[in-house]
């Protein structure tokens, strides 16, 4: 996937050492999210992703910036499933099938996403989205695109909100935070018959 200045490719082994270069300045921002500090924790964050990929519910991806072809940050696709409608009945216990080209996800997410201090407001995660969107809506087809986040992380909930996702709600006392406390998390979603309305919002913002 790609535009005029990003483009979103493939999570590759030989990514760590520009992957921890992204990270390696000013780590303020990086308070809710494993970010990799240092070539060490880049090679273990890369080895996680390609392991989150290889269950089939994940595609882990990195953000090249192509003005100067440089890796500012990682983003990817995770909890993709296949349902069926309607329904078989009875109902079916547990997730689907795992999405293939031949049967692309009907549902996904989209997370886990980080970017250099230098990139974090320049319109390029704006740029990614639209891209991974667009995929999803566009090419896979699905019904819903989810997002969450840690409920206090109020740039990551606002950044969410502008690509036109609604809140849903709030799972309390959701999963371990980084911080080492208990972790609630904010859920958003676009689902499919919002996405006209949002691309061209997302598309006019990003022509400013």
């Amino acid at each position: 996937m790609e535009n005029e200045r990003v483009q979103v490719e493939p999570l590759a082994r030989d990514h760590a050492p520009a992957l921890a270069r992204a990270a390696g300045h000013d780590r303020r921002s990086y308070g809710y999210t494993w970010v990799p500090h240092g070539l060490a924790d880049a090679e273990r964050y890369v080895e996680a992703g390609l392991a989150h990929q290889a269950t089939g519910r994940a595609l882990v991806q990195v953000v090249r910036r192509r003005s100067d072809d440089r890796i500012v940050g990682s983003t990817r696709f995770l909890d993709l499933d296949v349902f069926t409608w309607p329904p078989p009945w009875p109902p079916g216990v547990g997730v689907g099938p795992e999405p293939s080209d031949e049967q692309p996800p009907t549902v996904a997410e989209i997370g886990s996403t980080w970017y250099a201090p230098e990139v974090q407001g320049s319109g390029i995660n704006g740029e990614v989205k639209l891209l991974q969107l667009t995929h999803a809506f566009e090419v896979w087809g699905v019904r819903r695109v989810s997002f969450k986040t840690d409920a206090r992380n109020a740039r990551s909930r606002a950044a969410i909100e502008r690509l036109g996702a609604r809140l849903e709600g709030v799972r309390r006392a959701h999963v371990p935070a980084g911080d080492g406390s208990v972790r609630d998390s904010a859920y958003y979603s676009i689902i499919a018959g919002e996405w006209p309305a949002a691309r061209e919002q997302l598309q006019a913002r990003l022509a400013r």
